[in-house]
């Protein structure tokens, strides 16, 4: 049972240490993708310490599952886990470790319905908008045009081929290369499937609203991603052309003075394009790429090692 110890003991120092390391790098600004893949693997680290913990305490909690989880094992690794005499605490660890897996389905499940509604929402919106003409098909459009005092711009994710919609006043404003950036932009958001990752991190956000790591794993995943898609953006219509695009997208909210923290981004966003900080070397980034890989492999080692051990001896 040390084990599962071991691993929760694990799993709250990545959790508590990771998000402090992460704010005071000056570096994820200029690589988004990889600050991305970094975060991810610290989250998969933590909910797998709690998932393994889980596992090894329902295993010494009650026989029928230690049935399971070591069924292919000698008696020998079984004993090596010192699984017995531990009931009496194990079984509400991992009664409580599951209740939190459940909690976290629980609320991934309400956020992607909520997000499917939206998406019906706006569709509905669309059509009622911009209606249909009798045989009319709108099916392998990726560009629509809405009648809209405001200039907005989003991607509707309508099964395998996203819309792009865009209202005229942004078309008024927004140049060739301007409108190239938006559409771009929003390109880069489908491409990379950023939407599952906004809506794990919301789950877990809202799941767990006391842990420090999910809350900075949400704000974090958000702003990076539109980062991600800034720079995709600007690798094909250039970093004017997008900045540009964003003021003027923008520029009619009071996002440039005096605003929230979170519609402050926007300028941040705009001065990164127009002074962009150096790319880090291909060295460090495949250096930082490994370490991260290693975060969710370490609770596995940790797991796995008592059991090897008995192995070898």
């Amino acid at each position: 049972m040390m084990v599962s110890l071991a691993l929760l003991v694990l799993g709250g120092l990545v959790a508590a240490m990771a998000p402090r390391v992460l704010a005071r790098a000056h570096w994820p600004d200029r690589e988004p993708v990889l600050a991305l893949w970094v975060w991810q693997c610290v989250v998969a680290g933590v909910l797998l310490c709690c998932a393994l913990a889980m596992a090894l305490s329902a295993a010494a909690a009650w026989q029928a599952v230690r049935g399971h989880v070591f069924a292919p094992a000698p008696h020998g690794v079984v004993e090596a886990y010192a699984l017995s005499g531990h009931a009496s605490w194990a079984a509400p660890l991992a009664v409580t470790l599951g209740a939190g897996a459940v909690w976290t389905a629980a609320m991934l499940t309400g956020e992607i319905r909520e997000a499917r509604a939206r998406r019906r929402r706006r569709r509905a919106e669309l059509l009622a908008r911009a209606p249909l003409l009798p045989g009319e098909e709108r099916h392998g459009e990726r560009l629509v045009v809405l009648e809209g005092d405001r200039p907005e711009a989003w991607l509707l994710r309508a099964g395998s081929a996203p819309q792009l919609v865009i209202t005229t006043a942004a078309l008024r404003r927004l140049k060739g290369p301007q409108l190239d950036a938006v559409l771009a932009h929003e390109q880069g958001h489908a491409r990379a499937r950023h939407h599952w990752l906004l809506h794990c991190s919301s789950a877990l956000a809202r799941g767990f609203p006391q842990v420090p790591v999910f809350a900075a794993f949400h704000d974090e995943v958000h702003r990076l991603v539109e980062l991600a898609a800034d720079d995709s953006a600007s690798r094909r219509s250039g970093r004017l052309a997008t900045a540009l695009a964003l003021v003027e997208l923008n520029e009619d909210r009071g996002v440039f003075g005096p605003c929230p923290a979170q519609l402050s981004q926007v300028a941040d966003r705009v001065h990164r394009l127009l002074a962009p900080a150096p790319r880090l070397t291909a060295a460090r980034r495949l250096r930082l790429t490994a370490v991260a890989a290693l975060v969710p492999v370490v609770p596995l080692l940790v797991t796995f090692v008592p059991g090897l051990s008995a192995l070898g001896g």
